[in-house]
């Protein structure tokens, strides 16, 4: 009777759903294996029904980076390849790192020549480095280009005859499983931005196509991440900007990317189910939580570098957001900022050197007016609680308002961070649109968790009306 009732109420397709679910779910011990009549097919499904989370283990505290020796000690390592940048390599994060070293009896190498905004060629520089040692382990005091070529030179490290290629995600390169096992890697962020510290991918600038590209696996996350906010008093103020934009797009792009029940196909097997999963529960807290605190800490932590709280709470979210995309995933800004930066042409930002070059952070918030008004029709309602998040009034608004109403709450964020306007002020005009769209194309794993499919002529709608933003 109650089958029945709930058959009028619920469509066929809800029916076989939830019997399916019942299937998979129920106990398959002998005293439980009876399911009477009921007969459902196990057949992998087109769309996933599954999600996981994967992560590093996190520390957080002011100071706790100072434990770092005892850690490795406790690992068992003998011979350590710490890397970092030539920038960090006389600071304090770097300092403090060797001292617990020192202090535990570690031995150590140091590799002091990460290019920040790394490319293929630092990525092999780095290998070549850590294939002369004969290390146990790895440690990267760094922002995200350190831990990434850290993540690259642990790989090739512990499969010597790799090609590079072989690793890298396809269709640029073959995006080969990892089935090697790699060395225990502690990553110490410095900049609160990327995220890297918990996630599997590794991301540098492939040469031969001017565009940004990476490894994704889970065997790259490092097995601890040291979160200790007395490393960010340091940060420059463009630095800490773009880094928190960063974050920014992190958070909203993982959580208005396309739900895991709508990706597909379902994996064979779970060890398949990609990096890059779609939005689900578990990330949507982490997105909430970090725009939450963006709202209350972004412009503080950029214009107040001494404001404790602000900068702790905005490290914080670097690592959240960094678990809520490395498994949730990212898409548009992402995509199209890979081409945007690995096209840069003269473009010198404050805090970055002389070389021309677009920082990740904002390489990936010029589009994001243009991209989130592309995408609200997929889920009006959640476009619409992401801006309340970042301060918004949206009581009463219409779903129909929800693009232009996070796309004006994401320029007013850019106005008070003194955001440079649009791809103009990056040396782009109409004229390479073609070939910026041409570098995202090879993008699939980020335009995929996209909420929308979209053509060439969307990204470059998109790309155009990010010209000019103001």
């Amino acid at each position: 009777m109650i089958l029945k009732k709930f058959s009028i109420m619920a469509s066929r397709k809800r029916v076989f759903d939830l019997l399916r679910t019942i299937n998979v779910a129920t106990c398959q011990c002998p005293a439980h294996a009876h399911r009477g009549k009921i007969q459902v097919s196990n057949s992998t499904p087109l769309k996933d029904y599954a999600f996981e989370i994967k992560c590093s283990t996190v520390r957080y505290g002011l100071g706790v980076t100072r434990e770092v020796g005892l850690d490795l000690v406790n690992l068992g390592a003998k011979n350590v390849c710490v890397m970092t940048d030539s920038n960090l390599v006389s600071l304090s994060p770097v300092k403090t790192v060797l001292d617990s070293l020192i202090k535990n009896g570690i031995n150590y190498k140091i590799y002091d020549k990460v290019r920040v905004e790394p490319t293929d060629s630092s990525f092999k520089d780095a290998v070549k480095f850590a294939k002369k040692g004969n290390f146990d382990s790895f440690v990267a005091v760094g922002g995200g280009s350190v831990m990434d070529t850290c993540k690259a030179a642990n790989l090739y490290y512990c499969d010597p005859e790799a090609d590079f290629l072989d690793y890298v995600n396809a269709p640029v390169g073959k995006g080969k499983q990892v089935t090697v096992q790699l060395k225990p890697m502690i990553a110490i962020p410095t900049t609160s931005g990327t995220g890297s510290e918990t996630t599997g991918a590794s991301i540098f600038d492939l040469e031969e196509i001017h565009a940004k590209t990476g490894i994704s696996h889970a065997a790259l996350r490092p097995i601890l991440a040291i979160i200790d906010p007395l490393h960010t008093l340091s940060l420059p103020e463009k630095v800490s900007n773009y880094s928190g934009w960063d974050i920014f797009c992190h958070a909203l792009e993982s959580f208005t990317a396309i739900p895991y029940t709508e990706r597909g196909p379902a994996p064979a097997n779970p060890a398949l189910r990609p990096t890059y999963q779609g939005s689900n529960p578990i990330s949507d807290v982490w997105a909430r939580f970090c725009l939450q605190s963006l709202q209350k800490y972004f412009a503080r932590a950029v214009y107040k570098p001494d404001d404790i709280e602000a900068r702790s709470t905005m490290h914080l979210a670097a690592t959240m957001a960094g678990v809520g995309i490395g498994n949730a995933g990212v898409h548009l800004c992402h995509g199209l900022a890979y081409p945007i930066a690995g096209n840069v042409k003269t473009f010198v930002p404050q805090d970055y050197g002389s070389d021309p070059i677009i920082p990740h952070g904002l390489s990936v918030a010029v589009t994001a007016p243009a991209v989130f008004r592309f995408t609200a029709p997929s889920d009006p309602g959640k476009h619409l609680e992401a801006a309340s998040l970042l301060g918004a009034d949206v009581t009463g608004k219409k779903q129909a308002d929800a693009g232009k109403i996070l796309s004006d709450t994401i320029l007013k964020y850019m106005d008070v961070m003194k955001t440079e306007n649009g791809l103009s002020a990056l040396g782009y005009s109409s004229d390479d649109i073609p070939a910026l769209v041409k570098g995202a194309l090879p993008q699939q794993r980020l335009l995929q968790i996209s909420p929308l499919p979209q053509s060439e002529e969307d990204l470059s709608k998109i790309l155009e009306e990010s010209i000019k933003i103001f």
